[in-house]
């Protein structure tokens, strides 16, 4: 487990060192992610161990928010003077999400041959 949880963090750092050397507008970490999607996919399969951490990063997973949350408190100057900004992004990014959540399970569901449910005439 200790060996897995050295590699996710290995290939956040690689993320971190490519976003910072090639001065990528994209966080490191997302980078490190997307490196070890690809490695799964390439390997077609996930290792029990890598498993074991994931589930456990999962049981955990609201204290991932306390680096935002103390970010938050950090800026609040700087967030107090563009509060219509930080609101409208945060609007428009919810209302994004939910779209192209919808239509991502829309077409999954059409790729898959899923049919609604045909309801009865109420004659």
């Amino acid at each position: 487990m200790i060996a897995a949880l050295a590699f996710i963090l290995a290939l956040q750092l690689a993320g971190e060192a490519a976003a910072r050397i090639l001065d990528l507008p994209v966080p490191g970490p997302v980078l490190g992610f997307a490196a070890l999607f690809v490695l799964l996919m390439l390997r077609r399969s996930l290792p029990a161990p890598l498993q074991a951490v994931a589930l456990t990063m999962l049981r955990h997973l609201s204290l991932m928010f306390v680096p935002a949350a103390a970010g938050i408190f950090a800026y609040i100057d700087r967030m107090g003077g563009e509060w219509l900004a930080v609101t409208a992004a945060l609007i428009a990014s919810t209302i994004l999400t939910l779209a192209v959540s919808a239509a991502v399970f829309v077409g999954v569901k059409r790729l898959m041959g899923i049919r609604d449910a045909e309801q009865p005439d109420d004659a």
